[in-house]
Formats: structure tokens, sequence, C-alpha cells
């Protein structure tokens, strides 16, 4: 019988994880949500961006990617029913855990790509550091929202205004993605000037639209105030312009990137690795 290669830490058998890693030592850890997006969407498009750009940037650069960690930041949507969130402190803790569960077989150079854009990223760049310095392995985080932005702007026909919140941008990822979850025939809309972040006279911090670069001020949302401010279908922007095709194509941008970054990986200078077994 002939076996199709696969890229998934979780599909092979431990011996080929030994083989691979005498000749390799990168591995991709995504990370996603299981968060709220609109009727029209499954709650796993988070997890979406994370693991389709990492098995997409593996197949390119040839290395491994290890199973996703399907539940991220996301207390501000807990307002809408199915939505599950780690605790910040949780979400880092078992990040490391992970990654150190990795390290100790003997994957030394690890990329975190967060599918859950911008929101996940404080708790997971403290387990970064925190794993760059408690076991000398070289870790990076990817944010799938910030890494091809410029891309991924330029392939939304509402331009800045697809990158919202279940808006073109996502839908399109979730149609390539996941499309048998998807019913466009429920998508419209939102309300873009009662978008959750917004309301003032400053930026959100991490802008996704690459075009701006003003003055920030960082601000935050309780489940209500979220759910009033994006009632009654829990997106922001339209996605009615989403295809598939878009999608396919955002995947190819990021996964283009990622593979850059997992061949830098390859030449940075790594000492002496070691983690201790979580217990």
């Amino acid at each position: 019988m002939t076996e199709k290669r696969t890229v998934w830490l979780h599909e092979l058998r431990w011996p080929e994880v030994a083989a691979h890693l005498k000749t390799d030592d990168v591995v991709l850890v995504p990370v996603g949500a299981t968060e709220q997006h609109g009727r029209h969407l499954p709650l796993l498009v988070d997890t979406g961006w994370a693991e389709a750009g990492c098995e997409r940037a593996a197949e390119v650069a040839g290395a491994l990617v290890a199973p996703a960690i399907p539940y991220g930041w996301s207390p501000h949507h807990m307002g809408y029913a199915g939505t599950v969130t780690l605790g910040a402190a949780t979400l880092q803790a078992v990040t490391e855990d992970v990654c150190s569960s990795l390290i100790h077989h003997g994957f030394k150079r690890i990329v975190i790509v967060n599918g859950n854009r911008i929101a996940n990223l404080a708790p997971l760049e403290i387990a970064a550091v925190r794993l760059i310095n408690r076991t000398g392995a070289h870790v990076v985080v990817a944010d799938t929202g910030l890494i091809a932005r410029h891309e991924i702007k330029a392939l939304c026909d509402l331009g800045a205004a697809g990158l919202d919140h279940a808006a073109e941008a996502e839908s399109s990822l979730a149609l390539h993605w996941a499309g048998e979850h998807v019913d466009m025939s429920l998508a419209k809309a939102g309300n873009i000037e009662n978008a959750p972040f917004g309301g003032g006279t400053f930026d959100y911090p991490i802008e996704l639209d690459p075009a701006l670069s003003g003055n920030a001020l960082s601000r935050f949302v309780t489940p209500e105030g979220l759910r009033n401010n994006t009632a009654p279908d829990g997106t922001v922007g339209d996605p009615r312009p989403a295809t598939a095709e878009k999608g396919r194509a955002m995947v190819e941008a990021i996964a283009t990137n990622l593979a850059t970054v997992i061949e830098e990986t390859r030449l940075t200078q790594v000492g002496d690795v070691r983690a201790e077994i979580p217990v």
C-alpha cells in the first residue's frame, strides 16, 4: 500500500518522528480558538487560519506540524453560544507544556503560529520568551493576521474592511478550509460603526490595516459589550464578497511567508537545548 506523506506530527508513528529529527529540528505549533464568527461561519475559523497556513508552509518547507491547540483567549466572545475560552495564563501554560514536550524530543526550533488574530498574542509571546530562556530553544511567534497582512488586504474587494471579524477575509478562509460548515445564505453586513474596539480618537494598537499607523490606545470589551456592539449576528464588516478562491490565495500568502520564517529559523544558531518534562 502506498502511503501519502503527511506533515502532521500526530499522523506519524514514533519511529518516523525519530527519523525525521535526524534531518530537521523545526516544528510548527498552530494555536487557534473556538470562537463565534457570526451566524454563517463555524467556530473553527481561527484554528483554521493556523492549521491551513501551517499545513501548506510545512509542505513547502519540509517541516512537521504539531496538532493544533484549538482553544485561545476569547473571553470577549463569551456572549455568543459555543465559544470556549482559556484564561490567558492557561493558554500560556498549555503552549509552554506542548512546546517543552517537543523540545524534549529534539525539536530545537519552534514556530508558534497564532490563528486567533491578535487576541492570543500576549500569552503566546510570554510563553515564547519563557521557553527561550528556560530551554535554549529558538522560538518565534507568527500571527496569521499579521505575517501576510499586506497580501490578504490586497485580496479583499473591501480592502481594510475585509479584515474585520467574520468579514470577507475570514469568510473566504472558511469557504476554502471548511466550506461544508459555512452557510453564506446567512451572511450579511455587520455594523462597522459599532465595532467593539472602536469609538474614539485613537486606533487599536496593532492595526490589521497595514496602511494605518496612527496614535494607538488599547481598548477592551466585555462579553456583553461585544454582544451589544455586534448584535444580532456577531460579525463586524461585510462577509458577502468572500470566495473560496480568495481563501486559498490567502492561505498561500501566509504559507509563503511562513516558509521564509522556517528557512530563517533553520539558519539561526542554537546552543545547548534542554527541556524538562511537564509534570
